[in-house]
């Protein structure tokens, strides 16, 4: 007997701090989303808005971390936008996050220039690049807009000057920096690697909107495991607790 597609648990991060809602078959939060709620900067006031917030690991996270900011999250799915907004409700969060069940860069168009921070953790395959995920899981991980939309779709909705940040496969950081250029300015690279000496999967980019093109900070790696692969780094460790990815 199958899983009903809405069958859902309730499940915590942030050492039982901050309550999701997930579903038992689809894609449930990893590190990568809470890598990207570590990744933000901490805002006093203001809007943020994530694109793709899935049932939200890295939005719920960062509305706990940010107890002044308004956050909008947008999703496709309309059963995973019923987990999300339960799990702004079940954290206290509904009266400052807003879940909107919509396509993005059509939902961005009427809100240009109107955010002060906008990340993403956008799917991270073309169609046809990989066998098909398990069930409930296409949506997180195909593209359904191209990675160039997505981030012309965020870059948007940001405000002059404000930080775009997103989470990617390194593998296609040319792709994400092709998009940027010309567009954001103050662009920060961080490498996300599992073991030292180890080539980066995952990275971290960060830009301003609308700021002059100038050099690109490229930092170390942040490792995710020790070299046995016995344990997480106390780096990563403290992005699992909540703590801030210092960037």
């Amino acid at each position: 007997m199958t899983a009903p597609e809405d069958e859902t648990t309730e499940d915590t991060v942030y050492q039982g701090r901050v309550r999701l809602v997930q579903p038992v078959k689809g894609f449930r939060t990893g590190f990568d989303s809470l890598l990207l709620a570590a990744a933000l900067p901490v805002l006093d006031k203001g809007e943020a808005l994530e694109l793709g917030c899935g049932c939200g690991g890295a939005l719920l996270p960062a509305a706990w971390r940010m107890p002044g900011v308004a956050f909008t999250g947008l999703e496709l799915s309309e059963n995973v936008t019923r987990m999300a907004r339960e799990g702004a409700r079940l954290n206290g969060f509904s009266p400052r996050v807003t879940i909107e069940n919509t396509e993005a860069s059509e939902w961005v168009k009427p809100h240009e220039n109107r955010f002060d921070l906008v990340f993403a953790n956008p799917p991270y395959f073309e169609p046809g690049k990989i066998s098909q995920p398990g069930e409930g899981k296409a949506a997180a991980y195909i593209e359904t807009l191209p990675l160039e939309g997505w981030i012309k779709a965020m870059i948007h909705a940001a405000k002059p000057r404000a930080p775009v940040i997103l989470v990617h496969r390194a593998a296609e950081l040319a792709r994400i920096l092709a998009q940027l250029d010309r567009q954001a300015g103050e662009i920060t690279l961080l490498p996300v690697a599992s073991k030292t000496g180890e080539p980066a999967r995952r990275v971290l980019v960060r830009g301003r909107k609308g700021l002059k093109r100038g050099p690109l900070t490229l930092l170390p790696p942040l490792i995710t495991h020790t070299d046995d692969d016995s344990a997480r780094t106390p780096a990563a460790q403290a992005i699992i607790e909540g703590h801030p990815v210092a960037w």
